[in-house]
């Protein structure tokens, strides 16, 4: 049975974020953070997978899908601000948080100044890579991933970014290249998962593993003969990877209490 998902909106932000839930009241909160001008939308079959087990919530945030941003594209701190108002609206503080691309970065700063918001943290794939932090290397990339993903994630992204609008677009990816996110990963000090697919072009194996290795408390994974978007086109992997980030985390804090 397909499950179908609410539209919530809440204030927060300066705006009225959206977010697209799924799951049962009570299950574990898990929040889907996005990558560059994407929407809930391409979170929705990872979400649909998790949602037996956790309460999904994929957020728009400012800008981007249903939610309404400022004129100017806010950079990555402006970003993290306006998720962790959102999270502490919401009550979802301390949820597991799985964000891919871009939206690692926004989940890496947020662990900068609203470390108490945090709770085990899922990164798939990475970006920026500091080894190839220029726009026709990145760009150059994503041209090689877009064969290794399913074919309908163009469609999904095409309305995505066309809501969003180019301006927004270019300017965030403009804030992201500036990013030094390799500087700032030791603040997130919660358990933490690094995963890639193995044939992503634009998170090479080194790269993750770099990331890896500047993270307190991080760990690799790899899914095989997948690409960059992991929650878009192989859910089922992304999704096993998470819950059992999530039954860990939630092991250790009934042992603590």
């Amino acid at each position: 049975m397909k499950v179908r998902e609410a539209a919530e909106f809440t204030e927060a932000a300066g705006t009225r974020v959206h977010a697209a839930v799924l799951g049962p009241a009570g299950a574990p909160d898990v929040v889907c953070v996005p990558g560059l001008g994407c929407s809930h939308r391409y979170f929705l079959p990872l979400a649909r997978r998790l949602a037996s087990e956790a309460r999904v919530a994929a957020v728009d945030l400012p800008g981007f899908g249903r939610t309404r941003g400022p004129r100017e594209p806010l950079d990555v701190r402006g970003l993290s601000r306006a998720l962790a108002d959102w999270l502490r609206a919401t009550g979802r503080g301390g949820a597991l948080l799985i964000a891919n691309s871009a939206g690692c970065q926004v989940v890496v700063d947020l662990a900068v100044h609203s470390p108490d918001l945090l709770g085990p943290v899922l990164l798939n794939g990475p970006t920026m890579d500091r080894h190839a932090r220029s726009p026709l290397r990145q760009l150059g990339r994503l041209l090689v991933d877009g064969p290794r993903e399913r074919p309908t994630l163009g469609l999904v992204l095409a309305r995505d970014y066309v809501d969003a609008g180019p301006r927004r677009v270019l300017g965030t990816f403009r804030h992201l290249l500036a990013d030094p996110i390799e500087r700032k990963l030791h603040h997130l000090r919660t358990p933490t998962v690094v995963v890639r697919g193995d044939r992503d072009p634009v998170v090479p194996r080194s790269w993750a593993r770099e990331v890896v290795a500047l993270l307190p408390d991080g760990r690799f994974a790899e899914v095989p003969g997948a690409g960059h978007t992991l929650n878009y086109s192989a859910p089922a992997e992304l999704a096993g990877i998470a819950l059992a980030l999530l039954a860990e985390w939630r092991s250790g804090h009934r042992r603590e209490s």
